[in-house]
């Protein structure tokens, strides 16, 4: 469990930062106020947000809290278990898990997740440092199990060559 401590203390700050980000905007943005950051480029307008991606499922916190932990504590137990053994696919579960966990927080506190980043550039949905957290993190497990899974991850012995070993009845035809 030592070495998986670094993982753990990753998605920690990671959802300090979460944190500390929506707390800044819960007392310095007033709700709905817009401040542009870089103009054309990115703002920052303080909602509130009781659903999820692009604001669907409105109204289900309740539910989206119980899919958060519950995806939460999967998380953690596919870091504790090696679900997945190599340390990037590893460091990829402990950025999701600061994600999930990030607006688990929020949900459980606030009956809703504080959104904040603002794309100003194109028509996007407003969001925060764990969304970003579990965006980046699944289009990295995503091309991980897509692109890696084969070589890092699948068990039982290979002949060289990544070749699977011919059982004794396939080998008399």
């Amino acid at each position: 469990m030592k070495r998986k401590l670094p993982l753990f203390l990753t998605a920690a700050a990671l959802v300090a930062v979460d944190q500390i980000t929506k707390a800044l905007t819960r007392a310095l943005i007033p709700l709905n106020a817009k401040i542009t950051v870089i103009p054309g480029l990115v703002g920052l307008t303080h909602i509130q947000n009781t659903g999820a991606a692009f604001s669907s499922f409105s109204g289900g916190t309740a539910l989206l809290a119980v899919i958060s932990l519950v995806m939460t504590v999967v998380i953690a137990v596919a870091i504790c278990r090696d679900w997945l053994k190599h340390p990037f696919a590893q460091w990829v579960l402990a950025v999701i898990l600061a994600g999930a966990f990030g607006n688990l927080i929020d949900r459980v506190l606030f009956h809703q997740v504080t959104d904040m980043i603002d794309t100003l550039f194109m028509n996007f949905a407003v969001y925060n440092f764990a969304d970003i957290c579990v965006t980046l993190g699944a289009i990295a497990l995503a091309v991980y199990i897509i692109f890696f899974y084969d070589k890092y991850e699948k068990k039982g012995d290979r002949k060289a060559g990544g070749k699977e070993p011919q059982h004794a009845a396939d080998a008399d035809d």
